[in-house]
């Protein structure tokens, strides 16, 4: 076979494939980004859903960061026992239907849940308001970050660490300047899945958050929601999800050459 057939077999093969999941988001975009694109961005359904997934991420995000990455860093360099639990309830999440993970959260932390009922008793209500959303986003993204945090934590020689501490180097300043930034792209990474996982939850949200204009209505739910209306907004939002998961894998993938070049 010539060497330019043997090369455009993978092509062929690829091809069907590839055309099948280019074909629906090309069309999406094709009707999304239209001259009326514009005007339904700044419709009031469109705007809020921006601003509701907005600062449901980034607070679930800086919560995952926060809890996160002791957590990875522990399970990266040390043993102990129960560690194997830890490691699989983390990993839970990834496999859990979103919408299993929903009802566990009602259960847990609804009115009538095993949490529930103290926490209103003290004051707090937590379903079906905007702390609920970060809640299941938290629940349902954390480990994407964990993981990939672990990974970087794991991928240096410890001996650094030990080297620095030895030079008279006090715990904060070997964070600083040996640890987070030798772990950094691997944090960063962990941080950009964790986030985009956040911003395209969907089914945990609706069952523990539900879906109120303003307040917890995320893109996704204001998608739906429209989808039974107006199909404009959804189209939009459609079209603008598309852009950032687009924009998203660039940046994973200039991080992972970044990753392996050093």
């Amino acid at each position: 076979m010539r060497p330019e057939r043997r090369e455009a077999v993978p092509f062929l093969l690829s091809l069907p494939l590839a055309l099948l999941l280019a074909l629906p988001v090309l069309t999406l975009l094709l009707r999304g980004l239209t001259p009326d694109t514009w005007p339904a961005l700044h419709s009031p359904a469109v705007l809020d859903a921006l601003r509701v997934s907005a600062v449901t991420t980034l607070s679930s995000l800086a919560l995952t960061l926060l809890l996160g990455t002791p957590l990875a860093y522990v399970l990266a360099r040390r043993q102990f026992r129960g560690k194997a639990w830890i490691e699989s309830l983390l990993d839970l999440p990834l496999v859990l239907p979103p919408v299993v993970a929903g009802v566990a959260l009602l259960l847990t932390f609804g009115r009538l849940g095993w949490l529930g009922r103290p926490l209103e008793i003290a004051g707090v209500s937590l379903a079906f308001t905007p702390a609920a959303v970060v809640l299941a986003q938290l629940f349902t993204s954390a480990p994407f970050y964990v993981r990939t945090a672990r990974a970087g934590f794991a991928h240096f020689d410890p001996d650094i660490e030990a080297a620095a501490r030895v030079d008279g180097a006090g715990a904060g300043e070997v964070l600083r300047h040996i640890t987070l930034p030798l772990a950094w792209p691997f944090l960063l990474e962990g941080a950009v899945l964790a986030w985009a996982r956040s911003l395209g939850e969907f089914g945990a949200t609706l069952l523990f958050a539900g879906s109120l204009a303003g307040q917890t209505q995320t893109v996704p739910l204001a998608i739906y929601a429209a989808l039974e209306s107006d199909l404009g907004p959804a189209l939009v939002l459609s079209a603008l999800m598309v852009l950032l998961a687009f924009g998203v894998l660039l940046l994973l993938r200039g991080l992972a050459n970044r990753a392996e070049k050093r």
